[in-house]
């Protein structure tokens, strides 16, 4: 006989049964991973204190440039996270990007605030690239466990929780501004202890919850957040905008950065109703307070016990992870990560994200140069510079929204989409090689959107292709041939060409480098040859990335998440089979 007891508490201690249950519940795990997005926004406000190290440290722009590959190189190689995440718990994971973020931006704060002896330029090489890497253990953990949460949205989810990140730069100039205002030096010692504090406050709220899903309901709830996170970007966007012209106070600074965080916690509403619904229907199929015998012959034994009793008797074969190389199992099946990552399919992917992302990355960061060397003015190019941050946000919530929406309904692969965001932006590079009045602007909003959408879709589906095992791991291998690739197109060919076309304008002036201090291009044909390759090597990604489609139309063709709906079921029936019982209730469970 088995014999469970339930014990009676009290009415009085419902509203602390309530709580608990929100915050060990799914929904308070999706309102912590949006608060937890919105604190990895560091790497995007480079920009804005990067003349305050340049200034202090008494740096060349060229010194300032190696500075801002580290801070690239940081971002961008993240299989450490990966692998760290593989085989330690998720608090663990997030507590170790925290203190990464917190050692190397405050050894920055600290480095340029004279309070201590200036650096060698190798330790503020270090420092950023530790502080910029620190992001990354916050996005793995989030991402993988959210995505293995809700794997039936995962591309809707995907693109809602990319686009908080995207939209985080906004989000955390708005707060720095409140606390400590205009103050450059400030900002990098705000970004050092964000971070620290939301990781702490919501360090055990990220994990794997195993529950009985429900597909519409996690849409519903996930659309929910959607919407309120547009109502967030555009709030932000218009206020961007008005403190591009106009001189905000302190005080106006508070105001904004409060209806931010009122914003920002909104959802956290959402997440409770969503918990009293199942509260209400816990309560609903509870029995009086008295001891309830429950018999169950043991000829009809429970379908959860005879699945466990046929995986004792069948087990299935351990694989490890450095076993069966050659010989992966289906996609959409758990590969190992030897297996993916020497597959075809990620060779393909890697092709498309050194070619396709190397050059869109590159274009984005050489963006102030380009406008003025085409003659746009300063104010112009650091409004729209400034807003990148908000459109990217936009960017990554549509791509995840309609992919979903094209697969689901329409079995359009996401590989297809891959495809024709290549090809698009290659259309921006000729935009830029060949300009005309206005061209910087629509480029910008083409290579901006279809690097976003490449980075949103190999992270979807890579988790479609090779399944959800070691996702830790290859959600960031995918990424791997990115910082290669800006380096190539960055330094190798885009600094290489312009200063080539600078140095011609000097010789035609009559002058030489040495009269100048800065090598400064101007005219359409600065960049003109540079954006040619770039448009090339990016359609070359473009027919690598039409491989995969075809290698994987087919898959795309069926049920991507039958396997998802099969343990659906499983946890259905289970759930029937136990049904939810309060803490106020004493049950007998007994067999004969």
């Amino acid at each position: 006989m088995v014999e469970t007891r339930i014990w009676i508490r009290g009415s009085s201690s419902e509203i602390a049964r309530f709580t608990a249950q929100v915050l060990r519940g799914r929904w308070f795990m999706l309102f912590a991973s949006v608060i937890l997005m919105s604190s990895t926004g560091g790497i995007f406000l480079f920009g804005i204190y990067s003349p305050a190290i340049k200034k202090t440290l008494g740096y060349d722009q060229t010194t300032l440039n190696l500075v801002g590959f580290f801070k690239d190189l940081g971002n961008t190689v993240a299989i450490f996270s990966g692998l760290i995440a593989e085989v330690t718990p998720n608090w663990f994971v997030l507590l170790l990007g925290a203190s990464l973020n917190f050692v190397g931006y405050f050894m920055v704060w600290i480095s340029i605030s004279g309070r201590i002896s200036k650096p060698h330029l190798w330790q503020m090489c270090l420092y950023i690239c530790i502080g910029a890497n620190s992001p990354n253990f916050m996005l793995t953990s989030v991402m993988v466990t959210s995505v293995k949460n809700f794997p039936d949205n995962r591309g809707t989810l995907m693109g809602l929780l990319k686009g908080i990140s995207g939209l985080s730069g906004a989000v955390m100039t708005q707060l720095y501004l409140a606390i400590y205002g205009n103050d450059p030096k400030s900002l990098i010692l705000f970004i050092s202890w964000f971070s620290v504090v939301l990781s702490i406050s919501f360090v055990y709220a990220i994990r794997l919850i195993k529950v009985a899903r429900q597909s519409n309901v996690e849409r519903r709830v996930i659309y929910k957040y959607l919407w309120i996170s547009v109502v967030l970007a555009l709030f932000i966007m218009g206020i961007t905008i008005t403190q591009k012209h106009k001189i905000f106070s302190h005080a106006g600074y508070v105001i904004t950065a409060t209806v931010i965080c009122i914003l920002f916690f909104t959802p956290l509403s959402v997440s409770i109703k969503e918990e009293l619904v199942l509260w209400n229907l816990m309560k609903k199929n509870l029995t009086p307070p008295e001891i309830v015998t429950v018999v169950t012959s043991t000829l009809v034994k429970p379908i959860a016990f005879q699945l466990q009793l046929e995986e004792k008797e069948n087990p299935k074969p351990t694989v490890s992870c450095f076993s069966d190389v050659f010989d992966p199992p289906e996609r959409g099946e758990d590969y190992t990560i030897l297996q993916a990552i020497l597959s075809i399919d990620m060779l393909l992917i890697i092709i498309g994200s050194f070619c396709g992302l190397g050059t869109s990355l590159t274009a984005i960061d050489n963006l102030g140069q380009i406008g003025e060397s085409l003659g746009y003015p300063t104010l112009t190019i650091s409004t729209f510079v400034s807003l990148m941050s908000i459109w990217n946000y936009f960017r990554r919530v549509c791509v995840g929204f309609m992919s979903e929406i094209l697969l689901t309904k329409w079995r359009i692969p996401r590989t297809l989409l891959m495809v024709i965001s290549l090809f698009v932006s290659c259309i921006g590079h000729i935009f830029i090689a060949f300009p005309v009045p206005g061209s910087m602007y629509i480029a910008s909003v083409i290579i901006g959107f279809c690097y976003v959408a490449q980075v949103t879709l190999i992270y979807t589906v890579i988790s479609e292709l090779f399944g959800l095992k070691y996702y830790s791991t290859l959600y960031n291998c995918g990424m791997l041939a990115m910082p290669l690739g800006s380096y190539v197109f960055n330094v190798r060919v885009a600094g290489f060409l312009y200063d080539r076309e600078a140095l011609k304008q000097l010789k035609l002036l009559g002058l030489t480098r040495d009269s100048e201090k800065e090598l400064t291009c101007i005219g359409k044909h600065c960049y003109r040859l540079c954006f040619i390759i770039f448009a090339a090597a990016t359609f070359t990604g473009a027919l690598s990335n039409f491989v995969l489609f075809m290698r994987t139309r087919k898959f795309y063709q069926g049920d991507i998440y039958k396997k998802f709906r099969q343990e659906k079921t499983l946890d259905n029936t289970t759930a029937e089979l136990a049904s939810p019982m309060d803490s106020n209730t004493k049950c007998r469970v007994s067999d004969s």
